[in-house]
């Protein structure tokens, strides 16, 4: 099998790693993703920036803003591609609705965590979260170490 069917078939396209470091993340679920061809194409080829991405919520839909597709020199001639286009992402009414409503009453923020295969369309997984302060992001720090010093120790002692 080639390295592009195996990649197409599952996995990750992209993770936005630093979501987990600047957020609570109460929530996750999944959202499907309004792609043209082009960029299609220029996912399977791994060209993509998410790190800076973030979901907005206008008028009872869902956008994908800031994910940066750059497409293929070769991928179309008759359409003008923007790289920076904004995504539509489709969910069901009902969880559009219970996330409009915790981001507007609760003070929660949708961030897109990663952008992955699912078959043979690319999906996001959104997160329900809050933003973390600064004592918090040490904190989550202190928690690592600590764990990986934990670890570290068992192993040894298990010898």
């Amino acid at each position: 099998m080639s390295k592009n069917k195996k990649d197409s078939a599952g996995g990750d396209i992209a993770v936005n790693k630093r979501a987990r470091f600047d957020y609570h993340i109460d929530e996750r679920l999944e959202a499907g993703l309004a792609l043209q061809g082009w960029e299609v194409k220029s996912l399977r080829d791994g060209r993509v920036q998410f790190g800076e991405s973030y979901a907005l919520l206008r008028d009872g839909e869902a956008y994908l803003f800031g994910a940066q597709i750059t497409p293929l020199i070769s991928a179309s001639t008759h359409v003008i591609a923007d790289k920076l286009r904004n995504r539509k992402l489709l969910l069901h009414r009902a969880e559009l609705d219970r996330l409009i409503g915790a981001v507007e009453r609760k003070g929660y923020t949708v961030i897109p965590l990663k952008l992955y295969w699912k078959g043979n369309r690319v999906k996001v997984e959104l997160g329900l979260a809050k933003g973390k302060k600064l004592h918090d992001k040490r904190e989550s720090e202190k928690d690592r170490d600590w764990q990986r010093d934990k670890a570290r120790i068992l192993r040894e002692r298990n010898k």
